[in-house]
């Protein structure tokens, strides 16, 4: 008895499919705004295939919302998050309705058991009564007289609608480009544009009288291009030429859009910072415009007017010192002074080390202010005071007449060599620095050295013969040291006729 009634609920269960008290059922939950007549075991059907059944339908307190929980079999699944559901009447046009669940794109996250969909993932099927009373009397007059005007339009305009056909193509090619726009750079943009415009639906609905103004004015518009229907005319037989010379120009916008955007970018800050700015200039302007009030400037007109001659003459007078004096002297210090200056001096072999770059006028020009600014300082024993060589050199040089100079070394060149009559450089100080010709060289060859006389101890007469008195005296003391001990000093002839010669 026992296994008859397994094989029997076994053959039962497999054949109608009862539910599994021991499984744990894949439920979900959508709300809508309405259930719309759906009760419990309403069918879920994906495609037309029952995936499930509605296991209770509630209301959400204090809002106009149902909630309806269903319980999805195994072929249903997956679900995912973009699923929507849409409640569909099984008799045409009224009763039994039933759940079209569609399950979402395989590309969204799945959903688990549990997950409750929002009121936008619902839809509320279209009741007959809605159907008739959107199509009220006024409303299928205004559809009459729609079609009617199309008809007219197409029947009488026939060869101009024949004529734009061939506009057709771009116009739909452009309206699917547009249309592809509305999808965004980025997910959710598709979104945020249904919704502004949902809001945008709104707010059009929220004033229904104005919106029927708008179609009344629209039809008062459309009156006045019917009136003006020759120039509108010719408006549209220069649109092509319009558009050939607008696209390459927005073409032109789009690619200087970036730079606006950067530039608009950079002058955030300014335009912020400009009202501070008015703010503080104000009591400035309001200053100035108390200062040019008539009482103020009739003072300062009365201050003025001994003053006005005085700078007339000034300023005459300024054009004689301008010509006579400025200009010739900004003409020398541009045409001869600076040019000059700029000119690199090459000496040639007393020029810097190897490697080390020439160096310009104006450069060699301050080296010897170092050395007279160092004759003034003193800040310790071997401060930077003038050295005086209190023997002299062993060479004596003649510099000019009545001025020699001694050197311890030999001098091998000069650089630049002296002038052929032993003068300096030709002078022409009645000639004009504007008008001298140009120097464009300050390169020169080394010259010979000076003469120069040798002026040791051992080859002046002089200093022999002071060297050899000096001897003399020595010898003479060491003798009277020496009588004063009671020796004798006695210096063989060889050494002294060696210490007279040296």
């Amino acid at each position: 008895m026992i296994g008859a009634v397994l094989i029997v609920a076994l053959a039962y269960g497999c054949y109608t499919k009862f539910a599994n008290p021991f499984a744990s059922p894949f439920t979900i939950q959508a709300k809508f705004e309405s259930a719309n007549g759906l009760v419990e075991n309403s069918p879920v059907r994906i495609a037309g295939v029952d995936v499930g059944k509605v296991t209770g339908v509630s209301s959400v307190p204090g809002k106009q919302e149902a909630v309806v929980t269903m319980a999805i079999q195994s072929n249903g699944l997956p679900i995912h998050s973009n699923a929507t559901f849409w409640i569909r009447p099984r008799i045409f046009l009224e009763g039994n309705f039933f759940v079209d669940l569609y399950p979402g794109s395989p590309g969204s996250p799945t959903v688990s058991s549990g997950h409750t969909f929002s009121a936008s993932a619902g839809r509320e099927p279209v009741q007959f009564d809605q159907l008739l009373s959107s199509l009220q009397l006024n409303t299928r007059q205004n559809l009459q007289t729609l079609i009617q005007q199309y008809g007219d339009a197409v029947k009488i305009g026939g060869p101009a609608y024949n004529a734009s056909i061939q506009y057709w193509l771009p116009a739909y090619k452009y309206s699917s480009i547009v249309a592809h726009d509305f999808l965004g750079t980025k997910p959710g943009d598709l979104q945020t544009f249904i919704t502004q415009g949902g809001t945008t639906s709104a707010a059009l609905d929220a004033h229904p009288t104005q919106l029927e103004n708008l179609i009344s004015y629209f039809n008062t518009t459309a009156a006045a291009f019917a009136r003006e229907s020759a120039n509108l005319q010719a408006t549209v037989a220069d649109l092509p030429k319009t558009l050939s010379v607008a696209i390459p120009t927005f073409d032109e916008l789009n690619q200087m859009f970036p730079h606006l955007d950067a530039f608009a970018t950079a002058l955030i800050p300014g335009v912020k910072s400009s009202g501070p700015t008015i703010d503080v200039s104000l009591p400035f302007i309001n200053q100035l415009r108390q200062l040019v009030q008539p009482s103020e400037l009739r003072g300062f007109v009365s201050d003025l007017k001994p003053t006005i001659p005085a700078l007339a003459k000034l300023s005459q007078e300024t054009i004689p010192l301008m010509e006579k004096g400025v200009r010739p002297v900004s003409s020398c210090v541009v045409n001869v002074i600076y040019p000059w200056s700029q000119l690199t001096l090459n000496d040639g072999i007393f020029s810097g080390t190897a490697g080390e770059p020439l160096r310009k006028v104006y450069q060699e020009g301050v080296d010897y202010l170092p050395g007279l600014a160092g004759e003034s300082r003193d800040f310790d024993a071997n401060g930077p005071y003038i050295r005086v060589l209190g023997q002299g050199g062993t060479l004596t040089y003649s510099l000019q007449p009545g001025l020699f100079g001694q050197s311890l070394e030999s001098i091998t060149s000069v650089q630049p060599p002296p002038e052929p009559d032993g003068g300096r450089p030709p002078l022409h100080p009645n000639t004009p620095c504007e008008t001298q010709a140009a120097i464009t060289t300050v390169d020169t060859a080394p010259g010979p050295p000076i003469t120069q006389v040798p002026t040791s101890t051992s080859s002046s007469p002089a200093a022999a013969l002071r060297w050899t008195s000096a001897v003399e005296a020595a010898i003479g003391a060491i003798d009277l040291m020496g009588k004063q001990e009671g020796f004798k000093v006695n210096v063989p002839s060889d050494v002294l006729k060696a210490l007279k010669l040296s």
